[in-house]
Order: structure tokens, then sequence, then C-alpha cells
């Protein structure tokens, strides 16, 4: 500093001169108005640091780090460059620092350093040579008596004492300039805080007004300005679980300013995306959070494991977590987490971010709730729907096998023929049973609905119960000519404890389904096996699959609700209750197991189930109807090419000591006899390799005793290989699939004689529509011939057609030639409302006038209203009479 004449003024005159200098730089930094806080503080300090001649200042922040006191270095200030600017270009701003471990104890006592270099300790000159200072001057600095820094000046030309009366000054000074950074600290802090008060209440105002349907994107647009407010890169919401009595977090919600994978662009994440339990992940956060405390802070500061998984799992550097109580209990939590930086984060954020965390869960879980009143509309609605659809489908239903019934019991009276005769009391039998079985669905149903529906549990034969589960739908699977393939785990108990009806009607409903969802030629598979056995339970699975049409994603999440179908229109190809599959679910579920779909459209279907099952105390002992004949007198011989048939024969004699042996061929067979001599029963493929079954049973009875019995075993359908294996001397037929159970009922029977009375009746018949032609439109091939058989005796000329369009392409071909048609109304491809419609509209005269009247078993009087809204002429309602036809006829021909 330059002085004036005489020492007392000089001194007088430079603190005169460094209190104006301080007293310019306190009115330049309490300028608002001057330019950017940094360049006012720049020029401030240079006003200062020249007055007293140094070449540096720095302002120092004191704070711990690991246990260590850190200095860093919060503004820099040289006489050598223009502005702060260039300071940070040249990188001249270092990172944090230790001071000499004496001045730290001198700051303490609130002392300054001031040194010349030649004074310097050596631990000090070697500090400060390789920086070039010739002098140094460091000021403790307390803020509301707390040490909060340290201001340090430095002289780059001369080595020097500061005055203590300028030091005094100086400390002034020190403090002007360490306020006017913490007022400035203060000033962008608050004006972080109220950006991030924004923030919140922009997203809170977005969150709360925007629709259910865009809450998703709007949550994933809140999370994205949060995180950016407060510098982060990603932010997750996680919602605690409680998993056999251990609490889990879960990540529900995900932001990621560069997301890593697709389904981090937006919430909400898949399920279970992220799990863990706290105890084994995180129990030091588990502890904290439930009671309402925050994590927060630097990775590297906190306990090695949750290092491990932060940082070397999650690449987290900071992270700041916020709990979630919801209503009292500990929801979950938030973590706000960068991976860029390490850092702490500031008491105004975590405070802010509690109530902007708040209230994203609030609208989380008002949007659900939201959500499931909307969902338990639609389900009401769509219930309501479905009893109302199922009213009038069921209408259909029971109907049409009592057309059938009725139909074909006329046609049996009706006929002379004893084999026409037995064929109409099959097709009698098989609708009674479809019949039945409607209405058994129904009073099921109506039980579980009143949860009157109750199990009777006794022992029985588990292969006997799919046997005859079995017997029931093989005549629709020979009818579609399909196969059915049926495995027996051998470890399931031959005698259990349960249901075997209700467990029966279980797997009876599923054959059933696949059997009509399967195409002509297609296979179904009947798989059952033991999953395990405890405590004599045994938890058996049985499944049903199918090479059928499959089912989609949406049908398979109506399949198990009461009252719907997979496809419910009028014009479904494929009928049914909508029953089954719920009333199936309820026994099921009352057995102790769960039943469960796999299924692609197009691909077919698996239907599978688990029940449980106590093993039965009892055995399967075959007992013949002679008590005179010794089984190991008995000799039986099994033929067949393959060999898990052979295996199969061989384990089920063994079981119940019988002598049996086997062969693969025919010719194989013929030399075990001659060698052998005669068995008393031969089990005998039909369809063999070389010479067959037909074959075979004929040199057998050639050279066997009259007592010897062929059984003949097949897949076939046996009315079409009857006739030539009776006259090849078979005696009976056994239908593959074969089980235990059958094999030994049909050597018993061997020994017995069955009976059969059969009786007839007539009818008288008329004719007098001849010369009339008329279109029968009808889906159902038995209704078909039904109305043929019933209408045959009137001479008249029939054209069918098997829905709405081949009816219309039938009439549109030749509109002269047809005098009246009968419309069935429920068809696949086009409905016989549809089909009317486009008659009706058809350009010919014919079409305007031509009688067609509806059959449906749809006899309310809204279905009579539509078929005479479309154009019908008149309703008949199913099951058909031949008085009700015969009155149309004669209404609509002889008129």
């Amino acid at each position: 500093m330059h002085t004036d004449s005489g020492p007392e003024k000089t001194s007088a005159n430079r603190q005169e001169e460094l209190l104006r200098a301080i007293n310019e730089a306190a009115i330049l930094l309490l300028s608002s108005n001057r330019g950017k806080p940094k360049d006012i503080l720049w020029d401030a300090i240079g006003i200062i640091a020249r007055c007293v001649d140094f070449d540096r200042v720095y302002i120092w922040s004191r704070h711990t780090e690991d246990g260590n006191v850190l200095y860093k270095r919060i503004f820099a200030w040289d006489g050598a460059v223009s502005s702060w600017r260039d300071i940070v270009r040249a990188k001249m701003n270092l990172p944090p620092a230790r001071f000499i471990p004496e001045w730290e104890e001198c700051f303490l006592r609130r002392e300054c350093i001031n040194k010349p270099f030649g004074k310097m300790s050596p631990v000090e000159q070697e500090r400060f040579e390789p920086r070039g200072i010739k002098s140094t001057v460091a000021i403790p600095i307390y803020l509301h008596d707390s040490f909060w820094g340290v201001v340090s000046f430095d002289d780059t030309k001369n080595e020097r004492f500061v005055p203590d009366d300028d030091l005094s000054i100086l400390r002034s000074a020190s403090l002007l300039l360490a306020n006017a950074v913490t007022r400035k600290e203060i000033l962008r802090m608050n004006a972080r805080q109220l950006s991030l008060l924004n923030v919140v209440n922009a997203g809170a105002t977005m969150l709360l007004s925007t629709p259910m349907e865009e809450f998703d994107d709007t949550l994933s647009k809140c999370m994205g300005m949060l995180s950016r407010s407060i510098h982060v890169n990603r932010m997750r919401i996680w919602k605690n679980e409680d998993i056999d009595s251990n609490l889990y977090y879960t990540c529900i919600y995900q932001w990621d300013d560069k997301p890593r994978r697709p389904e981090q662009l937006k919430p909400p994440i898949p399920p279970n995306f992220i799990r863990a339990m706290y105890k084994e992940n995180l129990p030091r956060w588990g502890e904290a959070l439930m009671v309402g405390n925050c994590i927060g802070g630097a990775v590297k500061n906190f306990p090695q494991k949750e290092q491990d998984r932060l940082s070397g799992i999650h690449g987290i550097l900071s992270v700041l977590a916020i709990p979630i109580l919801y209503k009292g209990s500990f929801w979950g939590f938030v973590s706000f987490e960068d991976c860029v930086e390490t850092r702490e984060f500031l008491q105004y954020e975590e405070t802010t971010l509690r109530a902007a965390c708040s209230t994203l869960v609030s609208a989380m879980m008002h949007n659900d709730t939201m959500k499931n009143l909307d969902r338990a509309r639609e389900a009401a609605v769509s219930a309501s729907r479905a009893k109302s659809d199922f009213l009038s489908n069921m209408s259909h239903e029971m109907r049409t096998p009592m057309n059938a019934i009725i139909g074909m019991t006329a046609i049996g009276k009706a006929s002379p023929d004893i084999d026409r005769k037995n064929d109409c009391l099959r097709k009698i039998d098989s609708a009674s049973t479809h019949l039945l079985g409607v209405i058994n669905d129904i009073l099921d149903m109506s039980k579980i609905e009143a949860n009157k529906l109750e199990l009777s549990y006794e022992e029985f034969d588990f292969e006997k119960c799919l046997q005859k589960v079995t017997n029931v739908i093989n005549f629709r699977v020979e009818e579609r000519n399909q196969e059915l393939l049926v495995y027996i785990d051998k470890n399931i108990p031959s005698v259990l404890v349960g249901d075997d009806q209700r467990f029966a009607q279980v797997i009876t409903n599923l054959l059933s389904n696949a059997v009509k969802f399967t195409p002509p030629k297609g296979s179904i598979t009947l798989n059952c096996r033991l999953l395990k056995e405890e405590d004599g339970f045994c938890v058996i699975e049985t499944r049903v699959t199918d090479t059928g049409i499959g089912i989609s994603e949406e049908q398979q999440s109506r399949l198990f609700r009461s009252f719907e179908q997979a496809e419910s229109g009028t014009s479904r190809k494929f009928g049914g209750t909508g029953l089954g599959l719920a009333i199936s679910k309820r026994i099921v579920e009352m057995m102790g197991g769960e039943i469960w779909i796999e299924s692609a459209l197009g691909s077919g279907s698996t239907f599978a189930f688990t029940v449980r099952a106590k093993r039965g105390s009892g055995a399967l002992r075959p007992k013949l109807l002679d008590d005179d004949v010794k089984l190991h007198n008995l000799r039986v011989l099994a033929v067949d090419d393959a060999l898990e048939v052979r295996d199969y024969f061989k384990d089920i004699m063994t079981r119940v000591g019988i002598a049996c042996d086997l062969s693969e061929s025919g010719e194989e067979a013929i030399d075990m006899i001659e060698k052998n001599g005669d068995y008393n029963i031969y089990f005998v493929d039909w369809k063999m390799p070389g010479m067959d079954g037909i074959e075979l049973s004929r040199r057998i009875k050639s050279r066997c005793s009259k007592k010897t019995v062929v059984i003949m075993i097949s897949a076939t359908e046996w009315n079409l290989i009857e006739h030539e294996a009776k006259n090849a001397g078979v005696g009976m037929f056994l239908a593959k699939p074969l089980y235990q159970s059958t094999i030994i009922d049909c050597i018993n029977e061997c020994l017995g004689s069955p009976s059969l009375e059969e009786v007839a009746d007539a009818i008288d018949d008329a004719d007098r529509f001849r010369g009339n032609r008329i279109i029968l439109a009808e889906d159902v091939e038995i209704n078909r011939e039904i109305v043929l058989t019933l209408l045959e005796p009137t001479a008249l000329t029939i054209d069918t057609a098997e829905n709405g369009e081949e009816a219309l392409k039938l009439f549109e071909a030749a509109p002269e030639l047809y005098d009246m048609i009968f419309m069935d109304v429920q068809m696949p491809v086009m409905d016989g409302y549809e089909a009317t419609r486009r008659i009706r509209a058809l350009p010919f005269p014919k079409a305007k006038n031509i009688p067609i009247v509806a059959m449906t078993a749809n006899v309310f009087r809204d279905d009579i209203e539509k078929c005479l809204d479309v154009g019908m002429n008149d309703h008949l309602g199913k099951p058909l009479s031949m008085d009700g036809m015969m009155a149309k006829l004669n209404k609509y021909l002889l008129r």
C-alpha cells in the first residue's frame, strides 16, 4: 500500500483507505440491481484486495466428510485474471482440502494466521512454495457463534506481516464477504425451494385434474418434473407387501432420464420388476422408514452391505428415501436417486418432497379406487347382461334335446325295423343325458349361488370313475371321428376317499368341451398324475388337452364366470349353458384344489385342475361270476402290436393272479397256440400289421372249443366292424382306451349271459302334400333328421340347408321352385333372422310372399315378435311336434 508522510499518518491513511474500500465493497454487495451475484462478489473482493495489495483471495466453507474436517473453496478471486469465469475455465478451483492441523487449532481459538514465507514452518513452506506465495493471511469466520469457514489473502510478491490494526479491519471485511456469500446462498436456496414448491403444486394440479385413463402418463410427467427440479436422474415408488409374515418392498412405478430397458419409459412398470425383503437387503431402512424417518445422502457413507446393493447393483451414488405413511400404516417409500454425483440432500428438499410424495401416493390410491369402482360397475352390468343372455340361451339349450327326444320317439314308434328303433333309442338316450346335464347344471348353480353345494365323501375306485366318464363321452368322440387317449399314473392309489360323482362331473365337463371345440380327426388327451402325497392325502393333477380351436386371452378371462360362455352371440356355433366351468371351479375349490387354462387362439387348449383326496383303505379285488372257477386255471392270451398295451395286460393279469401270455402279431399268436394249447380268453387287437384281428379270430375259433371267448379290442367304432367280427367268431368288444377295471369286468362278463327285450309300436302316416317343395334350414343334424322323418309320409320334397347362407342360396337360385321355408333361428355363419331379411330383399315376387316359419326353442313373446319383425310369417316352437308341423303345412300349403 502507498502511504503519506510520517508513520502515524501513514497508518491512519492506510486504515482510512481500507475502511473506504470496505465501505465501497459493502455498498456494491448490498446493491440488488448491479448485475449477477458472482460478478458483484468478484468486484467487491477486488476492491478490498487491491487496497491491501493482495494477489489472491479465497473463501472457504468448513464441513465434515467421512470423519475428516475439509475446507471447500466456494469462491476465488485472482488479480491476474479479469473475472471468476476465467478461473472456472482454467480449472483453478481445487477440490476440498485440509488445512495444516496447527492452523485448525488457531481457527478454533478464533485466531488469525498472519505469516510471511520466511516465518513459516517447513510443513507450511512445503505447502505454499509450489503456489508462489510470499505472505498469507487466513481469517476464521464465525456466523451465529459457529465456525463457518475461512477467508484467506495471499501475496505472491512480498514477504510481510499485516499490522494488527489492518488485520482487525480485514476481519470485518472477511465477515462482510462471508455474509454476502451466505446471503447469496440463502437467496439461491429460497429460489430453489420456491421453484420446487411450484413444481409440487403444478404436479398436484395435473394429477387431480387428469382423466383416469391418462393417469399413468400424467404420473410419469410429474415424477419427471420432481426429479429434474432436484437434479436427480431416477425416481421410484415402492409399495410394501407382507409375504409369509415378511415385509417386502416392490417397485411399482419408475421414472428414469435415460431408460435402460423399454419398460422403464413410463409407469407402470411390470409386476415384481424389483422386489426385495427389508430384513435381508435394507434392514436399517426398514426400521427408519417405518417410524417416518428419511434415509438420505451419499451412498459411500452408508454401511458396506447397502453400498454393495445400491451402488454395485443399481449404480446409485446418492439417494433420498421418503417414507409414505398412508392411513396410519407404513405403505412404502419413494426414492430419489442420483447416479452421476455424490451429494447431500438439503433440509428444504426433504421437507418439500415429503409433501409431494404424499400427494403422489394419495392420487394413486384415489385413482385405484376409481378404477376398482369402475370395474365393479362394469362387472355388475356384465353380470346382469350375462344372466339375461343366460335365460334366453337356456330355453334353446333345454328345448333342443327335448326336440330330439320327442322326435326320435315318434320315429321309433313309426318304424317297423328293429335296428331303426334301436338307433332312435340310442339318440333318445343321448339327448336325455344332455338334457339331464343341463338341468343338473342349473340345479348345481342354484346350490352354489345359495352356498348349499356339498360334497359326499366315500371310498371309490379311481380307475372305474374315469372309465364311467370315458364311456359317457366315447359316443360323441366316435361320432366326430376323434381320438381319445387316457394316461393314468400308476402311483395314484386305486382307491381314494372323496366325492367321485363330483370329480367325474368336472372331468366330464372338460372332456365334453374338448370334444365340442375339437374338429373331426382331432385328438383329446386325459392325463392324471400324482403330484405328491402328504399325511395320507394325495394331490392329483388332471389335464384335458385338445387340438381344438383354442381360446383367446379375452375369452379366457370370462370362462369361469357364472352364466357366461366364450362366445354368446345367437349365431354361435357351439352351444352350452355357460355354467359348466363355473360349477367345475367351485367343485375343485371345495376339493382343496384349483383349476386353470393354458391356451392360445388356434393352438388348442389344456384345462387342468388339482384335487386333494385321502388314500382309501380298500383294494381292487375283481370277483368272477362263477365262484367255482379257480383263477390259476384261467389262461389268457393278449395279442396287440403295441408294446404298451401288452405290458398293460401283463401288469393287470399279474396283479389279479391270472396266467397271461403276450403276442405282438397274429402269426406269433398261432404259433403260441400250437405250442401251448388253447387259452380260455383271447384279447385280440383289430388292426395289426400282417394278420389282422379278424383273420386271427377266425383261425382261433376254427380250432378251439366253443367255450373259448375272443374279445376284440379297438379304438374303432364297434358298429363299423361288428358284422365282420361276429362272423369271425368274436364274442365281445372292448373299446380303447383300456382300463384295468374294464378288462376285469370283461373277463367277468365272459362267464355270464346278457339278455335284452325290445318292444315296438307303429303309427299311421299320411300322404297329403305330394308335389310341394320346401326348404328346411337347420344346423343340428339330428333335428334335420327328425323333421325329414316326421314329414316322410307327406311325400313333400325337402331340400336342406345347414345355415341361413345356404338357405338363401337355395332360394335365390330357383325361387319359383319352393312353396315354403322352415327357418331355424340360431345357426352359424348366418342366423335365421338375417337370412329372412335377405330373402325378403330379393327382387323376385316370390321372395315377398313365400311363407317362412321360424323354428326355435326361444318361445318368449319378445322372441316371437322379433321373428315377425324381420319378415317371418309364423313361429314354431321346439321341441317340434308332428301336430304342430302339420298345422303349419296345412295353413300355408293347403290354403
